[in-house]
């Protein structure tokens, strides 16, 4: 499985996975708001259908950035996009702080890319919450992303890193993985490379990742 299509479709199947859930509470919850007739039950109804049509609509402005063409953009995206998108992913749990330490007004589009999905693969490690701290750098025609999760427990998929390395058999992918492989594959097509580095109380990912040809600035 190495088409660019077989990508695609696990990519996909990711972000099914990943909208079941809130998407599945709006449905729950608009069933029971039709059938509730007790005032105070049908405001906690509608605070869930809140709380989960936020999250559909933060987990839909990631998949535009991390894995889609994120169409409305240029070639340079405001760092204030990808900093307000993962925000907006850990608003609702107390146990992750969000660091940005992103310097850059703007950061080429696929800089953006691999540093979303880079984040997020930081964020799912974080387990028993903790600290998801961003940072990234344009310097000499290339940007540099560091990721680093700390927290009392770490969680990290061996074949994530198989695929960060690109050491993991295509046939071997899944949607899990798939995030993982499409970066690599981004940051060799640019020329440059995916690292990542784990101990107990931490995980550390980075990227550099030379400027699109044509890219001025």
């Amino acid at each position: 499985m190495n088409t660019s299509i077989d990508l695609a479709a696990l990519l996909c199947s990711r972000l099914c996975h990943d909208m079941l859930s809130p998407v599945g509470a709006l449905n729950n919850g608009l069933e029971l708001l039709a059938d509730e007739r007790d005032p105070e039950m049908r405001q906690r109804c509608l605070e869930l259908l809140e709380q989960s049509a936020r999250t559909s609509a933060s987990k839909l402005k990631f998949f535009r950035l991390a894995y889609g063409a994120a169409g409305g953009f240029g070639e340079m995206v405001p760092a204030e996009e990808p900093r307000e998108v993962l925000q907006s992913l850990i608003a609702n749990d107390e146990r992750v702080t969000l660091d940005w330490a992103v310097g850059e007004q703007s950061l080429p589009k696929p800089a953006v890319k691999v540093l979303l999905n880079l984040a997020s693969i930081g964020l799912d490690a974080l387990v028993r919450g903790g600290t998801l701290s961003i940072g990234a750098e344009r310097s000499r025609g290339a940007t540099e992303i560091a990721i680093r999760s700390a927290g009392p427990r770490i969680a990290f998929d061996g074949k994530i890193g198989l695929a960060l390395s690109g050491d993991l058999d295509p046939a071997e992918l899944s949607g899990k993985t798939a995030p993982a492989h499409m970066i690599r594959q981004l940051a060799s097509e640019l020329g440059g490379g995916v690292q990542y580095a784990q101990s107990d109380g931490a995980l550390v990912l980075g990227a550099v990742l030379p400027d699109p040809e044509g890219l001025i600035g």
